[in-house]
């Protein structure tokens, strides 16, 4: 049962919230109390509905993550509708197979810019109001294809390690203001993005090789995001937990 309590009135924004693992984790922080910001490429009436279904606000915002001049616009936008933002879940990305010998540095920087280059800027965004008041939460979505063997997937899983990379030396850089930055390395799930991204019969095949042998849902990792981007977490820092059904052991 979601306790209503562990996020009460905190703000949290949610990048990518439209839809699969974004729409889960703002509905489920709203649930435990939270107003929600989301920031995603389209409008994202449904998540808004459920949040205030809940009896909590919320707004969304559209905005490319990895444009600095639409974060910043957003940031200040998120800004003008809550007096502050406690918490941002960094979960905006991209999923796209890529043979390494038909991926071009187009498409290489473009991967780095959604998965990773996003993160930095959102951070840089909202880091400062969490400084200030001396509290915050950060948590990055990363991947558990970090610890597997999966072709075509060079550019994504170095923006993914990149991301953990992040997680570390920023959990570093802002443990003094009270704000801790943690990440979530989900696996390849059946959410709308996971259904066009994979092709037929991965998602089956991925769930065989785990210990829990279900595919994974948006849902299954929003337990561990609520717990990174509470007070539970005041002394848990710069780590990547593996929400994967157990595929990756690490």
């Amino acid at each position: 049962m979601v306790n209503p309590a562990t996020h009460k009135d905190r703000v949290a924004v949610v990048t990518g919230g439209g839809q699969g693992f974004g729409r889960a984790i703002a509905t489920d922080l709203a649930a435990r109390g939270a107003d929600i910001v989301i920031i995603d490429l389209n409008a994202a009436p449904e998540t808004v509905a459920e949040v205030e279904a809940l009896g909590r606000r919320a707004v969304s915002l559209t905005a490319d993550v990895s444009d600095p001049e639409a974060v910043a616009e957003a940031g200040k936008r998120a800004l003008e509708e809550f007096d502050a933002v406690d918490i941002l879940i960094n979960n905006a990305g991209s999923f796209p197979f890529r043979d390494f010998f038909d991926l071009d540095f187009a498409g290489w920087k473009k991967s780095l810019a959604v998965n990773l280059d996003s993160q930095f800027l959102t951070a840089m965004t909202f880091a400062p109001g969490m400084r200030d008041r001396g509290w915050g939460r950060i948590v990055n979505i990363a991947s558990n294809s970090l610890g597997l063997a999966v072709p075509s997937l060079s550019h994504y899983m170095a923006a993914k390690g990149g991301v953990v990379g992040f997680t570390r030396g920023l959990a570093t850089d802002l443990a003094a203001y009270g704000i801790t930055v943690n990440a979530v390395s989900p696996t390849a799930s059946g959410t709308p993005g996971g259904k066009a991204s994979f092709p037929d019969g991965v998602l089956e095949n991925v769930a065989s090789m785990q210990a829990i042998k279900r595919g994974g849902e948006a849902t299954d990792i929003v337990g561990t995001v609520s717990f990174l981007s509470s007070e539970d977490c005041g002394f848990v820092t710069g780590q990547t937990i593996v929400a994967d059904g157990g595929l990756v052991r690490l």
